[in-house]
C-alpha cells in the first residue's frame, strides 16, 4: 500500500502537474488533523511520510511537567522517565501512535483535505499559468453569444468578453476566432476569472507586437496607443537606430503588417506617425494625414496653437472632431487648430488629451 501511495503521487505530479512535495504536505497535514479529530481532544499531533517508502508515521507530542494540568499536552516527570530516564521538566515527548486505528469519519475527513489541496494546488498551476499572460494577449474562440456577453474558450478556462469590452459593429458568432487583450487575472475560491477586452489600447499595441519582429525584439519602440475602437486608432514609434524606418517596419511591405492588424480588428483605421521629442513635430505627424503649416507650442501649459491650410482644417479635425482628438490622446498635448485663411467650415476647434 505504502508503494502504491508513491506511485499514486507521482502520477498526480505527472498528470496534474502538482509537485509531488506540496501532496507530500498535504497528506501529513491532513493525517495530523484527522487523527487529532479521531483522539477527540485538543493534542499536539504531528505526522510525517517517507518520502522514500511512503510509510507514515504520527506522533502526539506532550511536554513535560511537574503538574499535568492538560493530559492532551502534558505529562508528568514519572511517566516521561518511565518512556526514557534522559526527559527532564521542559522536554518534549514524542509519543508514537497508528495512523492505521482511525475512525472511519477521521479517514473521511483526511481523504477530503488532500483533495482540497489538490484542488487548490491545481487553480494555483492554473492562476499562474494565466497570470503569466496579464496584459499580453491570447487567441480564443467564440462559445456563445448573448446580450451579457461573449462566452470565449481560452483553452483551459473560459472568459465573458463584456458588451464593454467588444468592438463596436463587430459580428461574434459560434466557432469565430479572435485575439483579445488579457487586462486582469482573478483568483477565486473555486476557479480562475480573466477579463478580456477587445477595445482596450493594448490590444493594439500587443497585435503590432505579433506582427512586426522589430518591435518583439526592441528595435522598434512604440511610445503611445490613442484609440477609439472599431473607428480608428493612432500608434507612434520611433527607434533609436538611425538604420532603421520605425514607421516603415510597422506598415510592412506593400502594407501587410498593418493589413493584418487592421483585419484582426475587423477594418479598423490605424494611423502610424514618428513619435519625436520635439512637441511640434510630434503634433504635426499625429494630426497626419492632414498638412501642417505650423506649430506654436506653450511648454507651461502644454498647449498648442497648430496652423493648417484652410482645405486641410477638415481634415486635422477630423469627423466630429476624432482626428483631433486622438492626435491629443496620443501627444499628451492640448491642441488648438485653425487655418491660415478664413473657410467654410469652422475655423477652430479644440482637442484636449
Amino acid at each position: 500500500m505504502n508503494s502504491e501511495l508513491l506511485l499514486a503521487l507521482d502520477l498526480l505530479e505527472k498528470e496534474r502537474n502538482i509537485k509531488k512535495e506540496v501532496m507530500c504536505e498535504a497528506l501529513e497535514t491532513a493525517v495530523a488533523t484527522a487523527y487529532k479529530k479521531h483522539l477527540g481532544q485538543a493534542a499536539d499531533t504531528v505526522a510525517e511520510l517517507d518520502r522514500k517508502t511512503g510509510d507514515i508515521k504520527v506522533y502526539c507530542r506532550k511536554t513535560v511537567t511537574e503538574e499535568v494540568e492538560d493530559e492532551a499536552l502534558e505529562m508528568s516527570l514519572d511517566e516521561a522517565r518511565a518512556i526514557s530516564p534522559k526527559y527532564q521538566v521542559g522536554d518534549v515527548v514524542e509519543i508514537s501512535a497508528d495512523p492505521a486505528k482511525f475512525g472511519r469519519i477521521a479517514a473521511i475527513t483526511a481523504k477530503q483535505m488532500v483533495v482540497q489541496k489538490i484542488r487548490e494546488a491545481e487553480r494555483g498551476n492554473i492562476y499562474d499559468e494565466y497570470n503569466e499572460k496579464k496584459n499580453g494577449i491570447m487567441t480564443g474562440k467564440v462559445e456563445k453569444v448573448d446580450r451579457r456577453g461573449v462566452l470565449v474558450d481560452l483553452g483551459t478556462t473560459e472568459s465573458v468578453l463584456m458588451p464593454g469590452e467588444q468592438l463596436p459593429g463587430e459580428e461574434y458568432y459560434p466557432g469565430k476566432k479572435i485575439k483579445v487583450f488579457v487586462f486582469e487575472v482573478n483568483k477565486g475560491t473555486r476557479s480562475i476569472s480573466l477579463m478580456i477586452s477587445r477595445t482596450h489600447p493594448n490590444l493594439v499595441r500587443k497585435l503590432f507586437e505579433q506582427e512586426v519582429p522589430e518591435i518583439a525584439d526592441g528595435t522598434v519602440i512604440v511610445k503611445n496607443v490613442s484609440r477609439e475602437p472599431g473607428s480608428r486608432s493612432k500608434i507612434s514609434v520611433y527607434s533609436d537606430d538611425k538604420n532603421v524606418d520605425a514607421v516603415g517596419s510597422c506598415v510592412g511591405p506593400k502594407g501587410a503588417r498593418v493589413g493584418a492588424v487592421v483585419e484582426e480588428l475587423s477594418g479598423e483605421k490605424i494611423d502610424i506617425v514618428q513619435y519625436s521629442e520635439d512637441p511640434a513635430q510630434y503634433i504635426t505627424a499625429a494630426l497626419s494625414p492632414a498638412q501642417v503649416i505650423s506649430v506654436d507650442v506653450d511648454e507651461s501649459a502644454k498647449t498648442a496653437l497648430v496652423l493648417v491650410p484652410a482645405d486641410q482644417l477638415s481634415l486635422a479635425i477630423g469627423k466630429e472632431g476624432q482626428n483631433a482628438r486622438l492626435a491629443a490622446r496620443l501627444t499628451g498635448w492640448k491642441i488648438d487648430i485653425k487655418s491660415d485663411a478664413p473657410a467654410p467650415a469652422p475655423e477652430a476647434e479644440t482637442a484636449e488629451e
